[in-house]
């Protein structure tokens, strides 16, 4: 699973704030008569209980195989199923067998008895191959059933259920990360929106899927899996495994029937159903046999299908060099899906994406998804062959597919575009945690496994890895995911199993950093010094940890300090193990003193140098935050070596310097101004587009006029990147409105998310009410995180206008409403209503106050007539309003209208 932090921000990833779990206060303890007790010495927090522990789910009965068939009625969004499950008790016998089924309808429940087989009504019957209906009950949630017998764990059985599921009439709650939880979705079941294709989808993390058919919905579940998916003959499914065959049945339905013989968890099942076009590549085994590798579009993006999704092939081979185990599925599928609850999922063999992931070729010069892509790829070998065995030991999934990220990166793009990403991680976890709460990697007290899937599992547990590579290096890393990887092979792991695999390996008892980093919480606070005695030639390097002490454990921490001199750089390692640690060394004046020179350290930290030594570290240290650290450290500075050091970085090669050094540039515009200008205008000819928008955004900003305003950015407005047309229209608007306005008019049409929320933002800051078109046929046009966005842009536009003119936002909005299928969407439907609502409610005040102070018959009869035409506006939105909230099913939304 993928969160997309960098697109929601704290405005939806943490709207739903964590609470972490405090300690019950008991009732106050009963003092006994001991001598030396007093009741002051009484510990009135005690705990009387044992706490809250989020254990692995108890193995009962052992889930064998799934056999499902499955077809759909689309006007009511149910699924009518009959499932065929195999199992056998995990190892104590029993009579008895559990199953998650959210909110179905159950037809029947029977036992395929074979031999002679006890009815469970105190006979026995010599029965092969039939149906015995079993006994069971049904709470809306758990089946319980009764077996009719005991069963041992040599023995096998199988049950068929005939059942309904209807997912629109489950409670569902949802995370930063996934933000629903029905299992099962129609996207414009019935075709009313014609800008939307009629699609099926599933999402099955954390406990969804059991909202579809029923199973022990649990991910130290694994089985084996077939189904048949009926449907029109015009849709094309997908599901995991391959399809071994389509059969069109006589009444215009084509049955498709998958199967994956390599057992998973049950959150893996996926399916999908829509009119997608099939782009089709592949894989080449070692062996030499190919192996399907499928990308699933909406034809309009089918000619980008290979530009978004084309590394696949790339990216499957090189992560199983890397780690020394070969892709182990049958394919690997990937599809794009419309009003999708999260980033991605990664479905065994057929990976789900949000809509976001659609981009055009220009779209694509600004930033594409490969890191998403990697994601979920990698979750096939930490997810999907190993999977978590609670969601307590989440971050053996979760933070490994994250690290994947970086591990990409450097393969495909090199370090400094990888340790860029992962500073943006690290940064991630801070702003999480700093909002929602600290809690240990692997977290047994939550109270609803959603919680886990937050900064810490992810960006956190990323950077724990690096931390935990840097420190046994890269062989003995890499072995040791193998090991764990071999030894744990569809299966499941926990922390402890990928901690004994690095042991095995290294040799090394590793509790000192799993303790740390897996089983506590938080992260250092570090302020670094140094002190060097030229008389000596001493120099002392001292780490205080400063973190809370109460709330944070004293870490263990290697360190890597490289020391910089006349005569090269000398590489010393320290171990730190107290709050506050001196270290010595004998060394010539140092010029550098670069401690945590890897800069892998997940911290925070201050570091007290000479502004000569930050200088230094920007102009010679190689690494991507060795420049950024020291760039913040000096960039007020007005040292001519400062601006010789930044003009320097605008001239590297690599993009991110140059954009760094463009953070700061007023001391360079000060001391060499046409030079500055001379370096910014070849930036706009650089082949990274976020550098060309960048050096216009600088022109613009230092220069103006000098700098040929108006045909420079008629220049920019010629760019193919997005990036750099939105930089040079907001430079206009800022200097000429309306020549940017009609500038903006000639984009409309332009098919681009892009475009669509650069035009936007401009609508929101000048636009007027002949905009309202654009806003109107964008949004709907629009969808996923894209359609968020721009509704935010919309409610800043209809702010500018009269209450008069935004009529128009009620019809907007009532689609919004009942064309999307994500609460969070719907809710900024809702919202928009309320608030049209509240801004006439406020104007009937402001005229009624108005009134009372008017004496003036003709001004007094205009006013009411005002107020008049306001209460019916508010009959309109109440009108809608309740049309739609009538046609509401989605529980979410239901229990935040209860607030509105």
């Amino acid at each position: 699973m993928k969160h997309i932090l960098s697109i929601l921000a704290v405005t939806l990833l943490f709207a739903s704030c964590k609470t972490l779990k405090q300690p019950r206060n008991s009732d106050p303890i009963q003092v006994v008569a001991l001598p030396e007790l007093t009741i002051q010495e009484v510990d009135r927090n005690a705990k009387t209980e044992v706490a809250d522990y989020q254990a692995s789910n108890k193995r009962v009965n052992d889930l064998l195989h799934t056999k499902l068939d499955v077809k759909f009625d689309w006007a009511k969004q149910y699924l009518y199923g009959n499932a065929e499950l195999t199992f056998k008790p995990y190892f104590y016998p029993t009579n008895e067998l559990v199953l998650d089924a959210k909110g179905m309808d159950i037809k029947s429940i029977v036992m395929v008895s074979h031999g002679i087989t006890p009815n469970g009504y105190g006979t026995s019957t010599v029965i092969d191959g039939l149906y015995v209906p079993l006994k069971y009950k049904y709470d809306g949630m758990k089946i319980t059933i009764d077996l009719g017998k005991t069963y041992t764990r040599d023995e096998e059985y199988e049950i068929h259920i005939d059942y309904t599921a209807k997912p629109n009439e489950i409670e569902a709650s949802g995370s930063s990360a996934i933000t629903d939880e029905k299992g099962l979705y129609f996207i414009n079941p019935l075709g009313t929106d014609p800008k939307k294709m009629p699609q099926i989808w599933t999402q099955g993390e954390t406990e969804a899927s059991s909202c579809w058919f029923p199973t022990i919905d649990s991910p130290n579940e694994k089985t084996t899996q077939e189904i048949s998916i009926t449907v029109k003959d015009k849709y094309l499914t997908l599901s995991n495994g391959k399809m071994i065959s389509s059969t069109k049945n006589a009444d215009g339905t084509r049955t498709d029937y998958w199967k994956q013989d390599l057992k998973h968890a049950p959150y893996l099942f996926m399916m999908a159903v829509g009119e997608f076009d099939i782009t089709k590549d592949s894989w080449t085994r070692p062996d030499g046999t190919k192996m399907e590798v499928n990308y699933y579009t909406e034809p309009e993006y089918t000619p980008y299908a290979k530009a978004i999704f084309g590394k696949t092939p790339k990216m499957i081979q090189f992560f199983s060099d890397k780690l020394g185990v070969e892709y182990a599925w049958d394919k690997y599928n990937q599809i794009v899906v419309r009003d999708y609850v999260s980033g991605a999922m990664e479905n065994t063999t057929a990976v789900i994406h949000g809509d976001f992931l659609y981009q055009t070729d220009r779209e694509l010069l600004d930033s594409d998804n490969e890191s998403i892509i990697a994601h979920e790829l990698f979750h096939h070998w930490f997810g999907d062959l190993v999977t978590c065995e609670s969601w307590s030991n989440l971050t053996v999934n979760e933070s490994f597919a994250n690290y994947s990220q970086y591990l990409w990166d450097e393969f495909e793009h090199g370090k400094l575009v990888a340790d860029r990403n992962a500073f943006g991680e690290m940064s991630g976890y801070f702003l999480s945690s700093g909002q929602s709460g600290y809690h240990d990697l692997v977290y047994f007290d939550y109270e609803s496994e959603m919680e886990m899937f937050d900064g810490t599992s992810y960006n956190k547990g990323g950077r724990v890895l690096h931390m935990l590579r840097n420190y046994v290096g890269d062989e003995a890393f890499f072995l040791s995911l193998k090991h764990y990887l071999d030894k744990k092979r569809f299966g499941t792991g926990e922390s402890h199993d990928l901690r004994l695999s690095f042991e095995e390996v290294t040799g090394e008892d590793m509790n000192w950093f799993f303790n740390q980093w897996y089983f506590d919480k938080g992260h250092p606070t570090l302020n670094f010094t140094q002190e060097y005695d030229e008389i000596t030639k001493k120099l002392t390097v001292t780490v205080e940890q400063r973190q809370d002490l109460e709330k944070f454990p004293v870490f263990q921490l290697p360190i890597g300090i490289d020391i910089y001199t006349k005569g090269g750089i000398e590489r010393k390692n320290i171990t730190v193990t107290k709050t506050n640690q001196s270290f010595d060394f004998y060394t010539e004046a140092p010029l550098l003193v670069n401690i945590d020179a890897d800069k892998v350290l997940l911290c925070k930290k201050t570091e007290e140098k000479s502004m000569e030594q930050w200088i230094y570290q920007l102009n010679n240290a190689p690494l991507y935050l060795d420049k950024k650290e020291a760039f913040a450290k000096v960039k007020n500075s007005k040292d001519t070596s400062y601006v010789n050091a930044v003009f320097g970085m605008l001239e590297q090669p690599h993009y991110d310097f140059n954009n760094m050094a463009m953070g700061k540039l007023s001391e360079l515009k000060k001391q060499q101004p046409e030079k500055l200008k001379a370096t910014l205008l070849k930036l706009t000819t650089n082949k990274k587009s976020s550098v060309r928008a960048n050096a216009y955004k600088n022109l613009e900003g230092y220069f103006g006029e000098d700098a040929g305003h108006e045909k420079l950015l008629a220049k920019g407005l010629k760019d193919n990147s997005y990036k750099v047309i939105g930089v040079c229209l907001g430079a206009f608007a800022n200097n000429n409105p309306e020549k940017a306005m009609e500038v903006a008019k000639d984009l409309e049409n332009e098919k681009s998310n892009a475009v669509s929320s650069v035009l936007a933002s401009l609508y929101a800051d000048h636009g007027t009410k002949e905009n309202h078109d654009f806003f109107k046929n964008a949004i709907s046009n629009t969808g996923g995180f894209a359609k968020y966005g721009l509704l935010n842009q919309y409610s800043s536009y209809l702010s500018r206008l009269d209450e008069k003119d935004i009529s128009d936002s009620y019809e907007v909005y009532e689609n919004v409403i009942s064309t999307s299928s994500t609460w969070w969407i719907k809710m900024g439907g809702y919202q928009g209503l309320l608030a049209a609502k509240n801004r006439m409610t406020n104007r009937i005040s402001e005229l009624n106050t108005e009134l009372s102070t008017v004496s003036d018959l003709m001004k007094k009869s205009k006013i009411e007539r005002e107020i008049n035409d306001y209460k019916v506006e508010i009959d309109k939105i109440n009108s809608v309003y309740k049309k739609v909230k009538s046609a509401e099913k989605d529980s979410k939304v239901l229990d935040y209208l209860k607030n509105m």
